[in-house]
């Protein structure tokens, strides 16, 4: 499965900036891409591991909910 570099903006609008095929790879295109960036940034950079396109974008875009914190 490939990994995916994804420029996220504002309202989720999804960029796809570049695809590598190892972890090390994507790492190291991720954090040339940060180096980049102007100040304020446009959005977050994020590598994304998924089967296809479609399966990254779907994960990028799902609501994650924060675990509880301390005793509940």
């Amino acid at each position: 499965m490939p990994y995916y570099i994804y420029l996220i903006k504002p309202f989720t609008q999804l960029d796809k900036l570049a695809e590598f095929a190892s972890y090390q790879e994507a790492s190291a295109g991720a954090k040339a891409l940060r180096a980049t960036q102007t100040a304020p940034p446009p959005g977050k950079i994020k590598v994304m591991f998924a089967d296809n396109e479609m399966q990254a974008e779907e994960l990028l875009c799902e609501v994650r909910i924060a675990p509880p914190k301390g005793d509940d």
